[in-house]
């Protein structure tokens, strides 16, 4: 297999999946601030230009969160989804409920930060941004108390996938009132599997 990625991004939420299931795969670097993922032969792997993409024999797989569920899929064995249909489903919940619900304001903020064009940038959209990632990070904060983990007695899709938005959020200062989610995204990441955090990834790139 073959990852495409670039430091800091979240191609590290796929690196952690990878990294769980023990899987043998070249990491390939796409360095988004010179361009390399608008060149013609990166866009014909992924025609939206994004990382990460994964490439395993003929299937071409983007978007990091399909990436962790597939391979969850591949490796049954390492058991990163649920035996029963019941914690199944609150896998796919809680997975789900990451990428629309905590990751889409990170991304609203950071577009309005720093991605787009000053002249497009518009701080009222990050104040309401803010607020709406603090209503949702809530309510993981409530469902984690009492837990180590977001489903079940061990790691599934759904931490691979939440715990990079957690650091994604830290680097934002928006855990600050969350001390148990910053615990969360400590323990985590203390894990052998895990890969660098966000700041570690950009610095060794």
């Amino acid at each position: 297999m073959r990852l495409y990625g670039f430091a800091g991004t979240r191609a590290q939420r796929a690196l952690w999946g990878l990294k769980e299931v023990d899987a043998d795969f070249e990491y390939v670097s796409v360095n988004l601030l010179e361009g390399e993922h608008k060149r013609p032969e990166y866009l014909r792997i992924n025609p939206a230009g994004k990382v990460p993409v994964l490439i395993d024999g003929d299937r071409v797989i983007p978007e990091s969160a399909a990436i962790v569920l597939y391979l969850a899929e591949k490796y049954p064995e390492k058991a990163l989804l649920p035996d029963s249909l019941e914690d199944r489903a609150q896998a796919y919940r809680w997975t789900m409920f990451a990428v629309t619900e905590l990751e889409q304001p990170l991304w609203r903020i950071t577009r309005h930060m720093i991605l787009y064009p000053p002249e497009k940038r518009l701080p009222a959209d990050i104040a309401l941004a803010r607020e709406d990632f603090v209503t949702m990070a809530a309510i993981l904060d409530t469902h984690l108390e009492g837990r180590e983990f977001i489903v079940g007695n061990r790691l599934s899709v759904a931490d691979c996938v939440t715990v990079y938005l957690m650091d994604w959020a830290n680097e934002l200062q928006l855990l600050d009132g969350f001390p148990r989610l910053q615990a969360y995204m400590e323990r985590l990441y203390a894990r052998p599997e895990a890969p660098q955090r966000i700041a570690e990834a950009r610095k060794a790139a």
